[in-house]
């Protein structure tokens, strides 16, 4: 497993560093060019390439994205985020959260996984309830968020889900199989991260 996850910390980041996909494919692609973190950055305030109100929010959010293409560890994941059809690009910006979120990390592992692993597919508010509930009990700074930032994280882990079609809308009471694409597959492989592969519905 990368060292960065070394005393990773769960925070409740993805309230404001979401999904973002239209945002790491664009960076992407600057990345494909060539161009430098620092160009990239640039390039997105100057151009306003995300649609963003201020060159704040730009910045901000144009370091989120390199920082989760630095997470992923994979040139070709990275070409393939850039490039492949948009569900196979989706599903390696989940792997990426995966990968710069513990909080995703483990929701995914341990809830929608185990949902895979279990051939359980059913799904509802109850799944993450206990899942936040759990870790509250298990680490002191989970358990000092606040109620409102606690329901907004649970919208973007159900947001998630409905981006990458394991969930079909947020009334939806059971997931779909999904299937992984064969390039996330084996760059999880090669990552040594086998043990995301049940997120992905793969138990190879």
């Amino acid at each position: 497993m990368a060292t960065f996850r070394d005393n990773w910390p769960y925070t409740g980041v993805i309230t404001r560093e979401k999904f973002l996909f239209n945002e790491t494919r664009l960076t992407a692609q600057l990345q494909l060019k060539g161009m430098t973190d620092e160009q990239i950055i640039e390039k997105v305030v100057s151009e306003n390439l995300y649609q963003y109100p201020t060159d704040r929010m730009l910045r901000s959010m144009a370091r989120t994205c390199l920082k989760r293409l630095a997470a992923l560890g994979n040139s070709n994941l990275i070409k393939a985020l850039a490039t492949a059809p948009v569900e196979v690009a989706k599903q390696i910006d989940l792997y990426a959260m995966m990968c710069q979120y513990h909080l995703v990390w483990d929701f995914m592992i341990t809830v929608i996984g185990e949902k895979y692993r279990t051939n359980n597919l059913t799904y509802g508010h109850i799944d993450l309830n206990v899942f936040i509930n759990s870790l509250q009990e298990q680490h002191d700074n989970v358990a000092k968020w606040s109620d409102s930032t606690i329901k907004r994280i649970k919208r973007e882990l159900n947001h998630l889900l409905i981006e990458n079609d394991y969930l079909d809308s947020l009334k939806s009471t059971k997931l779909n199989p999904v299937i992984i694409s064969p390039i996330l597959e084996k760059a999880i492989k090669d990552n040594g991260d086998k043990v995301a592969l049940i997120a992905f519905n793969c138990f190879d």
